[in-house]
């Protein structure tokens, strides 16, 4: 038989804003019989505490039908009591009854496994969106645009002739300029390029300009674009919640990393289509060598944690598809060439782009 057992208190009953000092009193059973100072008591069923965790009376409790009652045990509560009255928790509910080091462990195994869905799902998924949905998704992006896309009928004419020559097969890809002094060029949804006028300021020839256009071709027709942009939206969802910009803009798409693997498919696609134009890949080579000039080779194992391949590698790859004394044809005329290069200064509606 359990003693009865006295432990200082005091408590607040709900009806009164008067604090009760007293004791509660146990006698092994279901209640506690609190006692006043003033010779007042209450009877409390241990089963209607609650633990109050948060507020002033921090560590008191509350009963289930009386928001309002706290008590506060203020005395060395005994062990059998102790047991019976409610605890509060920790970490959280279901962290307390696994524990700690199994909650982590297998937060992080639900983590490592949304990040493998948000990094791998898109590569089937992407595929799969509406040919529709994907067009007026770059639409919306050229339209942002405004006048800052550069064309005159000869520039428009010199871009469709690389068109027909490296897609020829599916003739859909629709390339433009942009007056962006950047050395950079972007494939966005539904089947369009642009070439920002910074690089094709410092293409030395049609080829290199022919290699660019090619690779960004090889990313719209195996898709990579809306692959990218679903990574994207995932990992921003994933990290930090929904953010309504990312990829919503021409500088989010040409800043999205597309994957090694993506950027050695488009690259092999631009080889492929310049043999069967009969266009040299020595000019893209060349590029290559320029960024690598720029941006320095890197030592080796940088290519591993690089979203691009590194400049070296497709430098060489580029020159490994050089036929040798095969007999190229230029990509355009020096006339067309120069009708691309100076589109931005022919055109006379152009804006330039203003990044403040």
């Amino acid at each position: 038989m359990i003693q009865r057992e006295t432990i200082p208190a005091f408590w607040y009953d709900g009806l009164t804003a008067r604090r009760h000092e007293g004791a509660a009193e146990w006698d092994g059973g279901d209640n506690l019989l609190l006692l006043s100072e003033t010779g007042a008591s209450m009877d409390v069923a241990l089963g209607d505490l609650v633990f109050v965790e948060r507020g002033a009376l921090d560590g008191s409790y509350s009963r289930k039908s009386d928001d309002g009652f706290r008590l506060v045990l203020t005395g060395s509560v005994p062990d059998a009591l102790a047991e019976r009255l409610p605890s509060g928790q920790k970490f959280g509910k279901w962290i307390d009854g696994l524990g700690l080091p199994k909650a982590a462990a297998l937060f992080a195994g639900v983590s490592a496994a949304l990040l493998a869905i948000v990094l791998t799902a898109p590569t089937w998924l992407g595929p799969r969106v509406p040919p529709s949905w994907e067009r007026k998704i770059g639409d919306a992006m050229i339209g942002d645009m405004g006048n800052r896309l550069c064309r005159t009928p000869a520039s428009d004419a010199a871009l469709a002739k690389l068109v027909s020559q490296l897609d020829p097969e599916q003739p859909v890809t629709r390339v433009g300029i942009a007056n962006i002094d950047m050395v950079n060029a972007v494939a966005l949804p539904g089947g369009q390029v642009l070439i920002f006028d910074g690089l094709i300021q410092e293409a030395d020839d049609p080829d290199e300009l022919a290699g660019v256009i090619g690779h960004e071709i090889g990313h719209v027709r195996e898709r990579h674009v809306m692959q990218a942009l679903l990574r994207q939206f995932g990992l921003s969802v994933l990290l930090g919640g929904i953010n309504s910009d990312i990829g919503t803009g021409i500088f989010g798409v040409a800043a999205m990393s597309y994957s090694r693997d993506a950027e050695r498919e488009a690259d092999e696609f631009s080889r492929q289509q310049l043999a069967r134009s009969n266009i040299s890949p020595e000019g893209t080579a060349e590029f290559f060598e320029y960024l690598k000039e720029e941006m320095g080779g890197g030592p080796e194992w940088a290519s591993w944690i690089a979203s691009h391949p590194m400049p070296d590698e497709r430098e060489e790859a580029f020159r490994d598809a050089i036929r040798g004394d095969h007999d190229y044809t230029p990509a355009l005329t020096s006339a067309e060439f120069a009708a691309i290069r100076d589109a931005c200064t022919d055109d006379p509606d152009v804006e330039e782009f203003d990044f403040f």
